[in-house]
């Protein structure tokens, strides 16, 4: 299992220190790089979390708000030779 929030928005009361989480854009990011399917729309998470950081008036920690998706996504595997 993996936890994640929108925009990287939130902690936890539980751990001193903790800063927030990881934002869900980032980690769906990450996993598609590696190539893991998710069903996920990454660009409505993306534009979600540039939502928050206007309706909050406050920048997200989330990194894919920022920069955008780079580089661009992998190129479809070749066939297998039959």
């Amino acid at each position: 299992r993996l936890d994640a929030s929108a925009g990287g928005l939130g902690g936890c009361p539980f751990a001193p220190g903790a800063t927030g989480n990881i934002a869900t854009e980032d980690l769906v990011y990450l996993l598609g790089r590696m190539r893991y399917p998710t069903g996920v729309s990454l660009q409505s998470l993306i534009t979600g979390a540039e939502w928050l950081g206007d309706s909050l008036e406050h920048e997200v920690p989330g990194m894919l708000s920022k920069a955008g998706v780079f580089p661009p996504d992998p190129a479809p595997e070749p066939a297998a030779a039959g």
